[in-house]
């Protein structure tokens, strides 16, 4: 993502996770770990919504954590179907607790990466959440905490627009649309780092 990105390998349930590390030049607010797309159809850690969203938290000051899922470049093991997706996201929060200090944690996702930190968000108390284009038409996605900032294309041909309102209706959240905006998010990648840039306040 930039000249100062560092790659680790941590252990993780299934063998080695590597992850991209950007951290701020001040001393951190937070960690924040950032989860790819569907391992089988081309997610990585690289995918660029989920580079935007690394930028847009490590300008607000929070260490960027972004592993490939297990089966991913480096990453050892094999999809599990969301099981130990959810486990490896875990296992990057202890490591980095342990590397940078007892810092509150950000979780935040895109798409398929959304919908396992929705799953993780329960064994994990996070400050704030952030999920763009949400899984929840593949996936058994539960409740999120009150506050997750939700964002989704208006022309999302992947997760219906209708289909994640329909999830957020029962727990009253609202759901941050883009006009024109697809699954991708192609060419309005600005957009959506200004939406992060302008919602989260901790």
């Amino acid at each position: 993502m930039r000249a100062a990105t560092r790659r680790e390998h941590i252990a993780g349930p299934a063998g080695r996770i590597e992850c991209a590390v950007d951290a701020p030049e001040t001393a951190p607010r937070g960690i924040a770990l950032i989860a790819h797309p569907h391992p089988l159809f081309g997610g990585a850690l690289d995918n660029k919504v989920v580079q935007t969203l690394a930028r847009a938290l490590l300008e607000r000051g929070y260490v960027a954590l972004r592993p490939n899922f297990r089966g991913v470049g480096a990453s050892e093991g094999a999809y599990d179907e969301g099981r130990g997706e959810v486990d490896d996201l875990a296992a990057v929060i202890a490591w980095a607790m342990r590397e940078f200090g007892d810092l509150p944690p950000a979780l935040a996702g895109f798409s398929f990466g959304a919908a396992m930190q929705a799953r993780l968000a329960q064994r994990v108390a996070p400050r704030r959440m952030l999920l763009v284009g949400v899984a929840v038409d593949n996936f058994e996605v539960p409740p999120v905490p009150a506050g997750t900032l939700v964002i989704h294309g208006e022309r999302d041909e992947t997760v219906p627009l209708a289909s994640v309102l329909d999830w957020a209706r029962p727990q009253e959240l609202p759901v941050l649309v883009v006009p024109g905006a697809d699954h991708f998010f192609h060419r309005k990648l600005q957009v959506l780092r200004d939406i992060v840039r302008h919602n989260w306040h901790a």
